[in-house]
């Protein structure tokens, strides 16, 4: 019944299906918080920095998925990078994404 329910709401591919398709992941975390831990192989800008990179991101022309701790951070992201014309997606919290990494 959930999946039904996703299906029904989903306004997109999945995390899972955009990273077969060699999305970037994109930390929107303080460095802090990202040398805790973080998506290997992804790209690091702090929400707060990102307005002045934006072009850094649109140039590597791929999907982005926006992780952060909780996904609030990486919703405000990828929403000014859809404004800016990048295809982004709210990924969520980074560990989500680093558990679908390491299952493939």
């Amino acid at each position: 019944m959930l999946s039904r329910i996703k299906a029904i709401f989903s306004s997109g591919p999945s995390t899972a299906e955009l990273l077969a398709n060699g999305a970037v992941v994109l930390d929107v975390r303080t460095d802090k918080e990202y040398q805790t831990g973080h998506v290997e192989g992804s790209i690091h800008i702090p929400l707060q920095q990102l307005p002045k990179r934006i072009n850094a991101v649109k140039k590597r022309r791929k999907p982005v998925i926006t992780v952060c701790a909780s996904g609030a951070r990486s919703g405000r992201a990828a929403k000014l990078l859809r404004s800016h014309g990048v295809e982004a997606h709210n990924g969520g919290g980074w560990f989500k994404v680093d558990r679908l990494l390491q299952r493939r």
